[in-house]
């Protein structure tokens, strides 16, 4: 693990929910819930190039949005059986804490939504999935 990732993990750890730190001292960190924040960054393609992240949580649909916006390395404190594979196909280097079967909802009563609405996409379908969750979203 690097120092730009050990560094970006401990500020999760510290109560941020995503952050990503670059070499160059690029510094994003958010506190939001969810994949928005997450979707806004990846509308840039590449957006995230060269940077190390953390996050709390990582899915299939926020797998896909790592690729789409470029992330060298990444570690996630949970990280789904769907995400794993995902990021396996782009090449991301990464970690986890725990790995789960999938993500669930908030209320925890089912698979989240997110998760749902990419479930059917490729491993190579990063614009598709990219599309489907902005709309998801935007609704």
């Amino acid at each position: 693990m690097s120092e730009l990732l050990s560094e970006a993990r401990r500020l999760v750890e510290n109560g941020a929910r995503f952050a990503a730190l670059s070499p160059a001292g690029g510094r994003i960190v958010s506190d939001s819930a969810g994949i928005a924040f997450l979707t806004g960054i990846a509308g840039a393609p590449g957006a995230l190039g060269g940077y190390a992240v953390a996050d709390r949580i990582v899915g299939r649909a926020a797998a896909y949005l790592m690729l789409r916006a470029d992330v060298k390395e990444l570690y996630a404190f949970v990280l789904s059986e769907g995400g794993r594979e995902v990021l396996k196909s782009g090449g991301v280097c990464f970690s986890y804490g725990t790995l789960t079967e999938k993500i669930i909802n908030r209320a925890g009563t089912d698979i989240c939504p997110m998760e749902k609405a990419v479930s059917g996409v490729p491993l190579v379908g990063t614009e598709e999935a990219y599309r489907i969750l902005s709309e998801k979203i935007s609704r």
